[in-house]
C-alpha cells in the first residue's frame, strides 16, 4: 500500500513539474491580457479568436515562447490585405522582458509608442508601420542596446530623431519614411548600419560627412528640406547600392569619384546643385537620375554607358558627346533624356532610326533638334529654347 502512495506522489509531483515549465509567467500573462484589452480586430480581422485566456497563452496566434517566457509578438494578420488592428499600445508591453521582436501589422493603432518599450532590453527587431502611431520617437530607444531593426515608416510621428537613436551600436536598419519628422539627421555610430530610409519627411540642415558610416547600402533622404554639399558625404560611402538625394535643397558639386561606385539606382533629381558633372571613372550605374537640379558644364562622355540617363532640366552646355549617339543607335541606352538644357548641338544624323526600345528627348536647348523623337508631357510644346536666354547663359 505504502509502495503504490509513493508511486503514486512521485507521478503528481512529476505532473506538476511539467505544468510548472508548461505555465507562462504571471507577469508576462498579465502583460498580454493588458496588450488585448487595449487592442481589437478591425472588420474583417480575425486575428484575436484564438486569443483565449483559459488555455495557456503560448499557443495564441502571433505569441512565440521559450519556455515560460514570451520572446516574440507579432500582432496582426500577415497576409497581404489583411484589415489589421485598432486601438493603442498599452504600456504593458514593457512588462515582456525577455521579448526579441515586435512587429504589428498595417492597421489603425494610434496613440504614442510607450517610453516602458525601453525596458525591453533584448529587443533586437521593432516594427510597427503603417498606421496611426503618433508623437515623438522616445528618445529612451536609445538604451534598447541590441537593436537592429527600427521600422516605423508610414506613421504620424513628429519631433526629431533623438542622437540616443544614432547611437544604437548594432543598428542595421532604419526605416523612418513617411513621417512628419523634424530637425537634423543625428550622427550614426552603428559599422553594422546597411539601411537608412528617411525620405518624405521635413528634415532640415546640412548631411554631416562623418553622420553616416561607410557600411550604408541603401540611402533615401528624398523629399525633405536638407541643405549643404553633399560631395564629402558621397566619397565615404563606397558601398551604396541605391541612393536617392532628389527633391531637397542640397548644394555643391558632385564628386566624380561617386561615380565609381557600383550604385544599382542613383537619383538626385530637383535639388539645387551648382556645379559641373565629371566622373572619373567608366560608370557602371543602370539608372543615373539628375534632373532638376541646376547642374552646369559639359556633359561626360564617362555617362554613356549609363542605361537610363536623365539629365533633363539642369544647365548643361556644349554638345552631346558622340558616344552617347553610338550607345543610343545600338540600343545600349534605353533612356536618355536632355531635354530642358543649355545643349548646343549633338552629332546624328536626321536619317537616323531610335531603336524601338530606346527613348532620346532634346527639346527644349540652344539647338534644334536634329529630329523628332516623343518626349514627356512635362517637357512642353517648345522645341528650342529662346534665343536670349541661350545668349544670356553664354554671357
Amino acid at each position: 500500500m505504502r509502495f503504490s502512495q509513493l508511486i503514486w506522489c512521485l507521478m503528481f509531483i512529476l505532473q506538476l513539474s511539467f505544468f510548472a515549465d508548461a505555465m507562462l509567467d504571471p507577469v508576462d500573462f498579465l502583460a498580454l491580457q493588458a496588450i488585448r484589452k487595449s487592442l481589437h480586430d478591425l472588420p474583417g480581422s480575425n486575428f484575436f479568436h484564438s486569443w483565449d485566456f483559459t488555455s495557456d497563452p503560448c499557443g495564441f496566434a502571433g505569441v512565440y515562447c521559450d519556455g515560460d517566457k514570451v520572446i516574440s509578438l507579432n500582432l496582426g494578420d500577415p497576409r497581404a490585405g489583411s484589415p489589421g488592428l485598432s486601438g493603442r499600445i498599452d504600456p504593458a508591453i514593457g512588462k515582456l522582458s525577455a521579448l526579441t521582436e515586435l512587429s504589428i501589422v498595417p492597421g489603425r493603432i494610434m496613440g504614442a509608442l510607450p517610453a516602458t518599450i525601453s525596458q525591453l532590453k533584448d529587443l533586437r527587431f521593432l516594427a510597427i508601420s503603417r498606421n496611426f502611431i503618433s508623437g515623438e520617437i522616445p528618445a529612451s530607444l536609445g538604451e534598447v542596446r541590441r537593436l537592429r531593426t527600427l521600422d516605423l515608416s508610414y506613421n504620424q510621428l513628429t519631433g526629431t530623431i533623438s542622437p540616443a537613436i544614432g547611437s544604437l551600436p548594432e543598428l542595421s536598419n532604419l526605416i523612418l519614411c513617411h513621417n512628419h519628422l523634424t530637425g537634423s539627421i543625428p550622427p550614426f555610430l552603428s559599422q553594422s548600419l546597411t539601411r537608412i530610409d528617411l525620405k518624405r519627411n521635413s528634415l532640415t540642415g546640412s548631411i554631416s560627412p562623418a553622420s553616416l558610416p561607410p557600411s550604408l547600402k541603401y540611402l533615401s533622404l528624398a523629399w525633405n528640406q536638407l541643405t549643404g554639399p553633399v560631395d564629402r558625404v558621397l566619397i565615404r560611402l563606397n558601398q551604396l547600392n541605391y541612393l536617392d538625394l532628389s527633391l531637397n535643397r542640397l548644394t555643391g558639386t558632385i564628386p566624380g569619384r561617386v561615380f565609381a561606385f557600383p550604385i544599382t539606382n542613383l537619383q538626385l533629381q530637383r535639388n539645387f546643385f551648382y556645379g559641373s558633372i565629371q566622373p572619373a571613372n567608366q560608370v557602371t550605374i543602370p539608372t543615373v537620375d539628375l534632373s532638376y537640379n541646376r547642374f552646369s558644364g559639359g556633359i561626360s562622355p564617362l555617362l554613356s554607358s549609363v542605361e537610363n540617363l536623365y539629365l533633363n532640366s539642369n544647365r548643361f552646355t556644349g554638345e552631346v558627346p558622340a558616344s552617347f549617339v553610338d550607345r543610343l543607335l545600338s540600343a545600349s541606352i534605353q533612356t536618355l533624356y536632355l531635354q530642358h538644357n543649355f545643349l548646343t548641338g549633338i552629332q546624328i544624323s536626321p536619317a537616323a532610326e531610335i531603336p524601338v526600345s530606346s527613348s532620346l528627348c532634346l527639346q527644349y536647348n540652344c539647338m534644334v533638334p536634329p529630329l523628332q523623337t516623343p518626349c514627356p508631357l512635362k517637357a512642353g510644346p517648345q522645341k528650342t529654347r529662346p534665343t536670349t536666354q541661350c545668349n544670356e547663359w553664354r554671357g
